[in-house]
């Protein structure tokens, strides 16, 4: 409906007033000359009121196109939104939770800049992998690896490690930034995240064994509390949060000297721990570009708690022995048993 369909009643008003007026029917100008100032006014009113609604028709107009262009535009900040929200997340896993977290909340500038802090820093890998990679095939040893890194990545977070990076089988974390307790609550969070992982590998072992994988896997930890250098070390486009410094080399060496399944630790971390773990003195080890020897302890597990790290060795030359129940299924403990009463029995025949 147009506006003049609108008004169409008051204009034919207006044109019947008119032409009475120019009729001649209000011969008195008393009774005409009101009647015309009546009509001039309402016919100013009428065009008044037709250019307000002629105002209003095109606000409204301009109001649903800028509803219409508002609309568009928070679909468009939607799918941005969302389209960051999927970016951050695939970044997240390119980045340990506590990094990612400092640098997107704002307390961490993504620039070349390191700063010297007392860490815990914790080197593993696994023996025995360099083997396996010739046993398996391709496919089969990257299901494997991810499973074990998956499994060790889990439980360090769980312990608010700092997970640096995975170096084929070999993980670095350290303890102490961009988060810290204290230095030694990281350094107890390190060695419990490390008996953790422990023992979660032998629970993965007895997997893989129903796999089909023969070769039993065990992890060399070593684990250091000292002095590091902190931050982003790279370029200016392409840089990496990572540590650097004697420390860190000191528990990649200790790590190297570790026998399978062992946790060897310095004297620095020993200091900090030695109240709530089981330790035992394996002694000063000569470190590589270390000038003075490290003291070095061996960690047996939580104090009060059970150690599920029982390893037996003896290498003599008649008897030889190779025992870690931890890493046994059931029916392998029980088929060790029959074998070790077994040989008990010979030993007692050749003695009676």
């Amino acid at each position: 409906m147009t506006l003049d369909d609108l008004f169409s009643r008051e204009q034919q008003v207006l044109e019947s007033a008119e032409s009475a007026l120019d009729s001649g029917k209000f011969p008195s100008d008393e009774t005409r000359d009101p009647i015309r100032r009546l009509v001039v006014e309402y016919r100013k009113l009428l065009k008044t009121t037709r250019r307000m609604m002629r105002l209003s028709d095109r606000n409204e107009r301009e109001l649903n196109a800028l509803a219409e262009k508002q609309r568009i535009a928070a679909e468009e900040i939607s799918r941005k939104n969302n389209e960051l929200e999927a970016l951050s997340g695939k970044l997240a896993k390119y980045l340990s939770p506590q990094v990612y977290n400092s640098i997107f909340s704002g307390r961490q500038e993504v620039k070349l800049a390191s700063q010297r802090k007392k860490l815990t820093v914790f080197f593993s890998d696994v023996a025995g992998f360099t083997e396996l990679t010739d046993q398996l095939e391709s496919e089969d040893l990257t299901q494997l690896l991810n499973s074990y890194l998956t499994e060790m990545a889990q439980v360090a977070l769980q312990h608010g490690a700092t997970i640096d990076k995975f170096i084929g089988d070999a993980i670095l974390i350290f303890f102490g930034d961009p988060e810290t307790k204290g230095v030694r609550e990281d350094a107890l969070a390190c060695v419990r995240m490390a008996i953790a992982m422990r023992d979660k590998l032998a629970e993965l072992q007895v997997e893989w064994k129903r796999q089909g994988i023969r070769q039993e896997l065990q992890c060399r930890i070593g684990i250091n509390t000292g002095y590091c250098t902190v931050g982003n070390f790279g370029s200016e486009d392409r840089m990496d949060y990572t540590i650097i410094g004697g420390a860190v080399n000191i528990a990649s060496r200790l790590e190297h000297q570790a026998d399978e399944g062992e946790i060897f630790i310095s004297y620095e971390t020993w200091a900090h721990i030695k109240d709530e773990i089981s330790t035992e003195e394996v002694g000063p080890i000569q470190v590589k570009g270390v000038t003075q020897p490290v003291m070095t302890y061996r960690v047996l597990g939580q104090k009060g708690a059970p150690t599920l790290s029982t390893k037996v060795r003896c290498d003599k030359p008649n008897f030889q022995l190779v025992l870690d129940p931890a890493a046994m299924s059931p029916e392998e403990r029980a088929e060790s048993t029959s074998i070790l009463q077994s040989a008990l029995t010979s030993l007692r025949n050749f003695d009676s």
